[in-house]
C-alpha cells in the first residue's frame, strides 16, 4: 500500500492528537482534576465511531459530488501558496456558517446536539462527533469546488482544520499572545462554546479563526465571574447509545405533533432551539437579552445604593 504525503500528514496529525489526549488524561488523574470519566470517554469514542462509519459510507458520494462541481469552477488559482491560503480561509468560513446553522436551526441542532451533550470537557470531547453531519456537510462545501479547489484538497483541508478544532477541547489554561487570541480560536474561546450558561449559548462557532465570530456577532469571551458549566441547558436523562443520538429528534417530533397550525410545525423545525408557539420556552437570544436587562438593573440599583450611602455619610458629617 502506497501512502501519499497527504495521508502521512493526516496520520501524523491524528497521532499527535491521540498522544496529547493520553498526556492530558494522565495529568488529569495524577492531579485528581476529574476531567475524564470512563462512561463519558466511552460515549465519546462510540459517537466518534458512529460518525466514522457514516463518513466512510458517504465518502464516495461526497468525493464525486465535489469532483462533479469542480468541472464548473469559476476560476483557478495558479499560485500554490495563495491556493492553499484561500482554501483554508474559505473552508474555515464555510465551517463557521455550517456550525452556526447547527445552532440556529433546530432540525440541524437535533444532529449537532450530541457534540454538546457531555458535562465534561477534555480532548476526547472533540471526538464526540455530530454523527449525521457527514450526510449534509458536503453541501456547505460545494462553493469551494466552484471556486476551483479539487475534491482531494477540500477534504484534506477539512481534516487539517478539524484536527486544530480537536486540540482546543481542553480545560487547561494556556496563555497565548493577545494577537493570537484575537485571530485564532483558543481553548478559552471553545470552553465558552461548550457552556450551558445563558451568556455563553450559541457563541464562538469558529474552528480555526475566531475572527468570523468577532465580525458576525457570535463572539463571547470567557469571564471569571461566570464560570463555565458544560453540557446542555436540559441534559437527557437517558444517555444510552441510542437516545444520546436521537433524543433531540424525539423532542422535536413531540413539539411538531403538539403544534396547533402547519406554520407552527414548520417553525419548530426551522426556528432556533427553544422556540415555542406558546412562549413556554425561549430561544437563547431572548434569554441573553433578559440576562443583560437583569444585570443592568442590578448595576443601576448598586449605583443608587452607593450614591445613597455617600449622601447619608455627608448628612451625618454635616450634623456631626
Amino acid at each position: 500500500m502506497n501512502f501519499t504525503g497527504s495521508d502521512i500528514s493526516v496520520i501524523g496529525l491524528f497521532g499527535f492528537v491521540i498522544v496529547l489526549t493520553l498526556v492530558e488524561m494522565y495529568f488529569s488523574y495524577q492531579h485528581d482534576r476529574k476531567l475524564y470519566t470512563k462512561r463519558d470517554t466511552w460515549t465519546n469514542i462510540y459517537l466518534m465511531t458512529a460518525a466514522v462509519v457514516i463518513n466512510l459510507a458517504t465518502k464516495t458520494g461526497t468525493f464525486f459530488l465535489l469532483a462533479y462541481c469542480y468541472q464548473f469552477r469559476l476560476f483557478q488559482i495558479p499560485n500554490v501558496w495563495v491556493y492553499w491560503l484561500v482554501l483554508i480561509l474559505a473552508q474555515d468560513f464555510l465551517y463557521w456558517f455550517l456550525h452556526t446553522v447547527g445552532h440556529y436551526v433546530r432540525f440541524f441542532w437535533a444532529m449537532h446536539v450530541t457534540h454538546h451533550s457531555s458535562e465534561h470537557f477534555n480532548l476526547t470531547t472533540g471526538f464526540r462527533s455530530t454523527v449525521f453531519e457527514p450526510m449534509y456537510r458536503v453541501f456547505f462545501y460545494l462553493p469551494l469546488a466552484f471556486m476551483g479547489f479539487t475534491a482531494v484538497d477540500i477534504l484534506f483541508a477539512y481534516l487539517v482544520t478539524q484536527i486544530y478544532g480537536n486540540l482546543v477541547h481542553t480545560q487547561y489554561n494556556i496563555k497565548f499572545p493577545k494577537w493570537y487570541e484575537y485571530i485564532f480560536v483558543t481553548p478559552s474561546h471553545h470552553r465558552v462554546h461548550h457552556a450551558s450558561n445563558v451568556r455563553y449559548l450559541d457563541k464562538n462557532m469558529g474552528m480555526v479563526l475566531i475572527l468570523w465570530d468577532r465580525w458576525f456577532g457570535t463572539f463571547q469571551e470567557e469571564l471569571p465571574e461566570d464560570v463555565v458549566k458544560y453540557g446542555l441547558t436540559t441534559q437527557p436523562k437517558d444517555t444510552g447509545p441510542v437516545n444520546i443520538i436521537f433524543h433531540e429528534f424525539i423532542a422535536l417530533t413531540a413539539d411538531v405533533k403538539k403544534a396547533p397550525t402547519f406554520m407552527d410545525k414548520v417553525k419548530y423545525i426551522f426556528n432556533p432551539p427553544g422556540w415555542s408557539h406558546d412562549g413556554s420556552t425561549k430561544i437563547a437570544k431572548i434569554m441573553q437579552q433578559e440576562l443583560r436587562e437583569e444585570e443592568k438593573r442590578k448595576y443601576e440599583d448598586l449605583q443608587q445604593e452607593k450614591v445613597k450611602g455617600l449622601n447619608d455619610r455627608g448628612e451625618l458629617s454635616s450634623t456631626g
